[in-house]
């Protein structure tokens, strides 16, 4: 009896919790009255009372506002066309070209590649063909020294060795600065006081005469290996052909050789010498 009586009492209690509860809740409402949210129309007029829910119109974006344009405004606007050539007036009475504010678009005026690189290729064909006949080497063409020939003839060696099986790059390359530092000291030290060849002059030199030595570097690829004296025959005469050639631009381009041209030769020898040992070893 007793927890039946527990059970009537607490289902008494909840019900009577809800009712409270519920009678607060529809106080709260009709003292809190929320009035319906009105959204403006896109053309500024408020929709119906019936039609509350009704979206929004979308608008366009916002822009901003535009002067307006004028033919006689103080900064004329350029125009980023390349091909365009108009022209507008400035306040001061002059004419702006907007072709010539906007930069030429054509490269007709500009140098070449090669030219802006300081490699003329007439040039070092000139020189290089002026090498080809010992007894008669053209001094004026070496008058105006580059190393963009020398570089190719020393490429052109590495590679003729490349394909005899002799990689043989950086001693090639270390020999040749040698070779010109030793050239330059040696000149200049028998010169004396007129001696005025400079260390770029005489790479120069040095580097366009190696032209004999890759001739035989060449023709060494189709000369057997066993016979030894017909190799060393063709070496001597490209040798010689290179002492010659270099002997005569290093006495003719500077001054103070012509009375020790017998120790230039020497010297120009050894070091074609050295270059052609590396071809035929």
């Amino acid at each position: 009896m007793k927890k039946e009586y527990k059970k009537k009492s607490l289902s008494a209690f909840l019900l009577s919790t809800h009712n409270r509860i519920a009678v607060a809740s529809t106080k709260m409402t009709k003292e809190f009255s929320v009035p319906p949210v009105v959204f403006r129309s896109g053309g500024g007029v408020n929709p119906p009372a019936g039609n509350v829910n009704q979206r929004r119109v979308p608008t366009a974006p916002f822009q901003p506002s535009r002067p307006p344009s004028s033919s006689s405004s103080a900064i004329p606007f350029m125009s980023f066309d390349i091909g365009s050539a108009a022209s507008s007036s400035g306040p001061f009475g002059g004419t702006i070209s907007t072709s010539a504010a906007s930069g030429s678009a054509s490269f007709d005026d500009e140098e070449p590649l090669l030219d802006e690189l300081g490699i003329h290729p007439d040039q070092i064909w000139h020189k290089t063909k002026s090498i080809l006949n010992p007894f008669r080497v053209n001094p004026t063409a070496h008058k105006d020294s580059d190393l963009s020939g020398p570089i190719f003839l020393y490429l052109s060696l590495c590679l003729f060795q490349l394909l005899a099986g002799k990689i043989q790059f950086g001693v090639i390359l270390g020999w040749i600065v040698v070779s010109s530092i030793f050239l330059y000291i040696v000149f200049n030290m028998l010169a004396g006081r007129n001696g005025n060849l400079d260390l770029h002059t005489c790479t120069s030199v040095v580097g366009y005469c190696m032209l004999p030595v890759v001739i035989l570097s060449a023709a060494s690829l189709f000369i057997p290996q066993g016979s030894s004296v017909p190799r060393y025959a063709l070496a001597g005469v490209f040798v010689v052909w290179a002492t010659r050639a270099c002997t005569n631009l290093m006495v003719t381009l500077a001054d103070g050789g012509e009375e020790h041209r017998g120790l230039i030769a020497y010297a120009c020898f050894l070091i074609y010498t050295l270059f052609s040992l590396l071809v035929i070893f």
